[in-house]
């Protein structure tokens, strides 16, 4: 059996290959839309004696917000002596694992297109080149469903932490007394809403091509050909 690179584009016109490099842009889009996150949130605070003061909330993927400063170094505000004061909330290990699947799909997507383009007449002449595929595809369907999850719960966290509630909360300032707190201007988050909505559509795809992949294995194979043909009748055993 020849072994040797054969490139061969037809497999992009067929579902195994098409779907292959739709898994390949949609894997883009969504580790590249969260991953590539920053903003800032406006914080207004109306201090008693009519001045009003500005704070920044400067955050970014992966989202330690725990870790980000939202005053920096002992200083004075609305009269009042603040030390170095965080925000709350840490969604890194969600952010980190929703890209990190996001990037494995990627690099497998390449590998994959690599071979059918090139070593397809391999791939279909083994058993062990469709069962490899079909398996790891089926691990990524249930990875993109379970990193979508806990990303869609971190994003929240993160909408939580940067709103109004959650700066009072961080801010000892804000509590009581006669200085406001608000948030007056906020960092667009249509990108990590975005991210979210790739992470379950590449599930739903992954998913798709499993079945595709699967065609592919002797599994699908000897299930057709252990079903009787139409018309076939069953000759029954001699006693």
């Amino acid at each position: 059996m020849m072994t040797g690179f054969r490139l061969n584009l037809s497999p992009l016109k067929e579902p195994l290959g098409f779907v292959k490099l739709v898994e390949w842009l949609t894997a883009i889009f969504a580790f590249g839309s969260c991953g590539g996150f920053s903003g800032t949130n406006i914080i207004s605070l109306f201090c008693g004696d009519g001045t009003n003061e500005t704070l920044n909330a400067n955050f970014h993927y992966p989202f330690r917000l725990s870790q980000v400063p939202l005053v920096d170094g002992n200083t004075t505000i609305c009269k009042h002596s603040v030390t170095t004061t965080h925000m709350m909330g840490d969604s890194a290990s969600a952010a980190e694992f929703f890209v990190g699947i996001g990037i494995v799909c990627f690099l497998y997507s390449m590998v994959a297109l690599l071979v059918y383009l090139g070593y397809m007449h391999v791939y279909k002449d083994s058993d062990f080149g469709p069962i490899f595929d079909f398996v790891i595809t089926a691990i990524l369907v249930f990875m993109w469903l379970v990193c979508s999850s806990a990303w869609a719960k971190g994003l929240q966290n993160v909408k939580d932490a940067t709103d109004t509630e959650g700066i009072d909360a961080s801010l000892a300032l804000c509590k009581g007394g006669n200085i406001t707190c608000e948030v007056t201007d906020f960092a667009s988050m249509r990108t990590l809403n975005i991210s979210v909505v790739f992470g379950y559509l590449n599930m739903f795809i992954w998913a798709g091509n499993a079945w595709f992949v699967y065609k592919e294995t002797r599994w699908h194979s000897q299930k057709f050909s252990s079903q009787p043909g139409p018309g076939r009748q069953q000759v029954p055993a001699p006693i």
